[in-house]
């Protein structure tokens, strides 16, 4: 008997398998615990069942080395991969630890292990044991921080534009899933962090295992969320501009949007403006939202974004204030403000920074730059990327030796599914690649 709206998970996996594109190679993250390990039996007996289906499996296990016995464990995993006839790596956090925030900083590093792993592996996307558990663990987590309905833990993720991360468990229990390994004997790693209550999670699933549980249709909100997308990427087509890769213009009809398309767009737009990764928080999108709305010309800052209002639409650009330097050494690759993707293919290091008091460039310049706000383009062209070498201005001809790509810090780590539509639209506008599309024939049964 399984509680109303979870999935057995045999019956998920299935499903899972079944929704593929194939042939497929799939890496299965898997730490030892009771989810991962769950993950990689349900997978291995399903693949074995449905040669059909031209789907093989690899796997690997991030070692954090935060803490003694992480090495053995990892060790036990590759061993229960070789009686099974997986292809196994163990991928270790090496370097310096930070002293604060590490479980984000252990988030980081191990999908960036995990990604290459699949690269060495041959792999084509990433699976992970994420369960229903910590789905509601999610859910009350932000519950308790915003107002604002969360999507919670997403079933699909685009990681570093480069591997989809897919979680086929996620309406699957743990005690589901562990029943499922007691039944095939196989015992599990637990892992003694997952009951220090000095993590917020930890002292989350104490108190929804009391009984305080979330109730939210977390399909529904999915479901919302994918019109959102989709609504907000058509707003992109009739109300956004784009000019010179730094200034955005929402003209105005676009101001007089439904206000949840606006506070997607907008809040979306301003991430990518601002470089950062998240969209504002809820009192700051009012505060854009009533200043796009008022209709009275002027200024405001938010997000690190300057929105300047005027007759012909709402202009957007980053803010001069907080642009830091980044020096990269010869092959070396890094974002820079959050906006710009920069690979150095110069025999020499190569820094990028504003130009302080920089006018428009050449290619800047003509009938449709001069028709433009003058001090609302030369805001943003104050915060163009301006590539130096030892203390010089690169040449056009050096310059062309360094790859500058648009970064958009909501998506370009990590895109959901949900905002995938939006964020595809905006690569467009930009002129940047597409993202890869979910490698999926059908989502919810639906074909795609």
């Amino acid at each position: 008997m399984h509680a109303e709206g979870t999935s057995p998970p045999r019956l998920a996996i299935h499903q899972f398998l079944s929704s593929l594109q194939s042939p497929v190679r799939i890496l299965v993250a898997v730490s030892g615990g009771s989810d991962s390990t769950g993950l990689l039996l349900l997978l291995d007996e399903a693949v074995k069942a449905a040669p059909h289906l031209k789907i093989s499996l690899c796997a690997a296990t991030v070692d954090h080395a935060l803490r003694a016995g992480s090495a053995d464990e990892a060790r036990q995993v590759a061993a229960l991969c070789a009686s099974l006839g997986i292809p196994h790596t163990v991928a270790t956090w090496r370097g310096e630890k930070p002293k604060t925030g590490v479980m984000a900083a252990a988030r980081e590093a191990r999908y960036g292990l995990l990604a290459e792993a699949a690269k060495a592996l041959g792999a084509d996307l990433i699976v992970t044991g994420h369960t229903l558990d910590d789905q509601r663990e999610t859910l009350a987590m932000r519950g308790m921080r915003t107002e604002q309905v969360s999507s919670g833990i997403a079933d699909a993720v685009l990681f570093d534009r480069r591997f989809w991360i897919l979680r086929p468990l996620l309406f699957s229990t743990r005690t589901d899933i562990r029943a499922f390994l007691r039944e095939r004997g196989v015992t599990w790693i637990d892992d003694p962090s997952n009951e220090d209550t000095k993590y917020e999670r930890v002292r989350m699933r104490r108190r929804l295992s009391a009984g305080t549980d979330t109730k939210q249709d977390i399909r529904a909100i999915w479901g919302e969320r994918l019109i959102l997308s989709s609504r907000g990427a058509e707003w992109l087509d009739r109300h956004f501009l784009l000019h010179g890769g730094l200034l955005g213009q929402v003209m105005h009809d676009g101001l007089r949007e439904d206000r949840a398309v606006l506070d997607y767009a907008l809040g979306r737009l301003t991430g990518v403006f601002g470089g950062q990764p998240f969209v504002p928080g809820r009192a700051q999108m009012d505060r854009i939202l009533a200043f796009a709305a008022g209709g009275e010309p002027g200024r405001m800052t938010a997000g690190r974004v300057v929105f300047d209002l005027r007759r012909d639409g709402l202009y957007l650009a980053r803010e001069s204030r907080g642009i830091l330097p980044l020096v990269l050494q010869p092959g070396e690759a890094g974002v820079w403000d959050g906006r710009f993707r920069v690979r150095n293919d110069l025999t020499t290091s190569t820094k990028v920074d504003v130009v302080a008091g920089s006018s428009p460039s050449a290619g800047m310049r003509g009938d449709h730059f001069d028709r433009l706000p003058q001090s609302a383009w030369k805001r943003a062209v104050a915060s163009a990327p301006a590539l130096s070498s030892n203390g010089a201005y690169l040449s056009p001809e050096s310059a062309r030796s360094v790859e500058l790509t648009p970064y958009f810090a909501p998506f370009d780590r990590f895109l959901t599914r949900f905002d995938f539509i939006f964020a595809n639209r905006l690569s467009a506008i930009f002129a940047t690649a597409p993202y890869a599309r979910p490698p999926l024939r059908t989502i919810d049964g639906k074909t795609i």
